[in-house]
Formats: C-alpha cells, structure tokens, sequence
C-alpha cells in the first residue's frame, strides 16, 4: 500500500515520522520544504506536487488548516482528486465543517474514490509519540482496511458512526475544550488583576468541579507565560468558528458559540493567532494591563 500525506504541521510530522517508523511506504508534501526535507531524513520520500503523489499513491491523506485549503489542494480540474483511480481512498484528518465532509464525500463518489472521514484529537505531542485519538465516521469495511496505517500513529480508534457524525463530534468536542480555555484564562486574568496568589489558583480550581482536562494541559504553562503553538489560538478560532456555523444552520440559538468565537477572534486581532490557544488571556491582559502569571516568572 502506497500512502501520501499532504501536511507536515503540527499534527502531520508526527504521523509521518510514525508512518515511516512502522515501515508504511510514504511520500510527503507540505509548502515548507524543511518539512518535507526533514520527513524524508527518517525515511519517507518526497511527493513532489499534490497532484502527481495523488497518482502515485493508493491512499492519499490531508493534514492541513481548514476546509478552504483542503478543498482548494483536491478540487477543480486540476486538482489532486482528479488523478486519483477508482478505488484509491482518500483520508481526511483536517478538522473542518459538516457542510465540507458531504462536499467531498459527493466529489469522491463522483470519480469512484472512497472518501473516509478521520479528524483528530489531542496534541501534537501525541502524534510525535503515536498516540492520537481518530475519530472515524463511515462503513466499518472501509474503517478496517485503514486499521492498518491509523495503527502506526494512533491509540484509539472510534468509529463513531455513520459518515458526517465524525466531524459532528469532533467540532462538539473542540467547542467545549476551547470553551473551557477562554473560561478559565478569563478567570486567571480576573484573578491577577485582584492580586489572588496565582501560585494557588490552578490547585483550589482542579480540586474541585473546575478541573478540567485543558486545564491539566495548559493551565500552569498559561501562567508560566509558556504561549507555544502547540493548538494555534488562529486554528481554535477556525474550529469555533465551523461549530458556530453548524449550529446556526441546525436552527439551535448559539449564545456560547458566538461568545467564545468572538474572544478568540479579538485575542487573534489584537495580534496573538499564531501563538498558542491560551494567548486569548492576552486580550485580558492587554485590557487591564496585569499579567496573569506565577511568582518567580519572568
């Protein structure tokens, strides 16, 4: 089985470099080249454009930012899907909108292409270690002719269930994970600028009905001023943005969604998209002029 995976960002270098490791034949494509150059040093080769990997391989995967950018790689005359063959699979690990999944699951029918619908969770730390989690939504046949290449670089699988409830599921989840770290970065910002002992915050907060697994994740590097793009504020905004948009069209009021969108979108405004996710405190801080952080940090 030939794979190639467009996208070496924070997600995809990890699965290559476990893909290569667990002896998968892979070629690679990204738009930086030091990506591609370092993916091929342990052991993948270079696809060359989307295109041509697209012909050359059995399963094609997609690893990038949004849906625009998916779709702007795969569709169109020229695009990558054109060149795929009949029975090839395409793999779609970008965490997009529902309205994304049916399109592209109508223009993989269309050629013949199977279309398998597998966004992620968890971090970047997890792809590098093999241990994402995958959400599949679509036949089980499909699903366990794939078990083989999402066992090189995943924990769990779930199938989720029919196709579209992965990416239902996954925007649910990103929602409240991100939901949670406007919360509790609006709390820290509230406690620093009513002078709390910041060193005591995340403990009192995680023993009680505050703890939360973004909090586990991030809280304590939130107050060590540690802003790593590990999940970009600019790609959580994408994904409250795709949940937002969903709810909306499902007739369901959306006072949170737009809520939590909006903070992001201020926080990614004022200049901190390409930092990490719990940069939105940033906004607050700029606001009050106080930053939220522990004793001792400079």
């Amino acid at each position: 089985m030939r794979v190639g995976l467009i996208g070496l960002g924070g997600m995809g270098r990890g699965l290559a470099k476990n893909m290569v490791a667990k002896g998968l034949d892979l070629a690679v494509a990204d738009l930086d080249q030091e990506r591609v150059d370092r993916a091929v040093a342990q052991g993948a080769s270079a696809g060359g454009m989307p295109v041509e990997m697209a012909a050359a391989c059995d399963v094609l995967m997609v690893c990038i930012t949004t849906a625009e950018a998916v779709q702007e790689i795969l569709l169109g005359s020229d695009g990558a899907l054109s060149a795929m063959s009949p029975g090839d699979i395409l793999v779609d690990h970008t965490t997009v909108s529902p309205e994304h999944v049916d399109k592209m699951r109508a223009a993989c029918e269309a050629v013949g292409v199977r279309y398998a619908e597998a966004p992620m969770t968890r971090t970047p730390a997890h792809a590098d270690r093999g241990e994402v989690n995958i959400l599949f939504g679509g036949d089980e046949a499909l699903l366990d002719e794939l078990r083989p290449v999402f066992g090189t670089y995943a924990e769990n699988i779930f199938h989720v269930g029919p196709a579209g409830h992965a990416i239902r599921l996954k925007l649910i989840h990103n929602f409240i994970a991100f939901a949670n770290v406007a919360a509790f970065c609006e709390g820290f910002a509230l406690a620093a600028k009513e002078g709390l002992d910041m060193s005591k915050v995340i403990g009192i907060i995680s023993a009680a009905g505050g703890k939360s697994g973004m909090m586990d994740l991030y809280g304590e590097m939130t107050l060590r001023r540690d802003f790593t793009p590990h999940m970009s504020l600019s790609n959580a905004q994408k994904d409250v943005r795709y949940y937002a948009e969903w709810l909306e069209q499902a007739g369901l009021p959306g006072f949170m969604a737009q809520s939590v969108h909006q903070t992001y979108a201020l926080a990614s405004i004022m200049g901190h998209g390409g930092e990490g996710c719990t940069a939105v405190i940033k906004a607050y801080e700029d606001l009050t002029g106080i930053e939220a952080t522990l004793p001792n940090v400079e």
